[in-house]
């Protein structure tokens, strides 16, 4: 068999903004020990906060954002997106091949619609 190749990656998460933080942090958890239980490594995590939604998603308005940059074998992301669909706290995912890992996440504010 070939060797297994592991990549860098960037996942991007949407949390139902309605859940407590305890169940916020249960399904964070969730994410985080999908990744580990596949023998992936998470160098960094950041939490972006309550955002409003750029569209309505499954009735929410809202979603609290985080972004993790994790190391995993690359026949494993496939699995971790099938798990995802059954996530029901989550409302989106992403995941990117990422260059480097970012210490700190800037975004700039939407521009205001004159009207």
């Amino acid at each position: 068999m070939g060797e297994k190749r592991e990549n860098l990656y960037e996942g991007v998460y949407i949390i139902r903004a309605s859940l407590s933080s305890a169940a916020r942090a249960k399904a964070l958890d969730k994410i985080k020990e999908g990744i580990v239980s596949r023998g992936g490594e998470i160098l960094k995590f950041h939490e972006m906060g309550k955002r409003r939604l750029a569209y309505e998603i499954n009735r929410q308005r809202e979603g609290y954002y985080h972004v993790v940059y994790f190391t995993i074998g690359t026949n494993h992301v496939a699995d971790m997106w099938r798990e995802y669909h059954f996530n029901e706290d989550l409302l989106r995912s992403a995941t990117f091949a990422a260059k480097k890992v970012l210490d700190k996440l800037e975004f700039e504010p939407l521009a205001q619609s004159g009207g």
